[in-house]
């Protein structure tokens, strides 16, 4: 999944190569980590508590305590707040569509209504 990653910006064609790779703790595996560092990618990926407990009963041959930018972690929720919004469509969170194509069409049209119930809501 992280070798398809796609960065775009304003202008230019989409970078394959971002800046940090925000997740969960689901992902803190230390094939995961290896990979974010080979390819020089922050990772922001907090540790679990039994991969620590493991690392700290190993004592020096533990390695290094896991850091992480906490307050990078913390944007992490305005992406799942999208995710979300968007599996409150039922069709995008059962993955009805057989094709790619119409399910990247029906994630296209659910951003598009998301998007324009933002436009319309009044200012606060």
């Amino acid at each position: 999944m992280l070798g398809r990653v796609r960065v775009r910006l304003p202008v230019g064609r989409p970078r394959t190569k971002p800046g940090a790779v925000a997740a969960d703790k689901a992902y803190s595996s230390r094939g995961n980590r290896a990979y974010l560092r080979k390819r020089g990618i922050k990772a922001v990926i907090p540790e679990k508590k039994d991969q620590g407990a493991t690392r700290k009963r190993k004592g020096a041959r533990g390695g290094r305590p896991v850091s992480h930018d906490t307050d990078l972690y913390k944007e992490r929720n305005t992406v799942e707040r999208l995710i979300n919004k968007l599996k409150a469509w039922r069709g995008i969170a059962t993955r009805y569509d057989k094709t790619p194509e119409s399910y990247l069409a029906g994630l296209h049209l659910r951003a598009a209504m998301i998007w324009i119930d933002d436009l319309l809501k009044p200012a606060d």
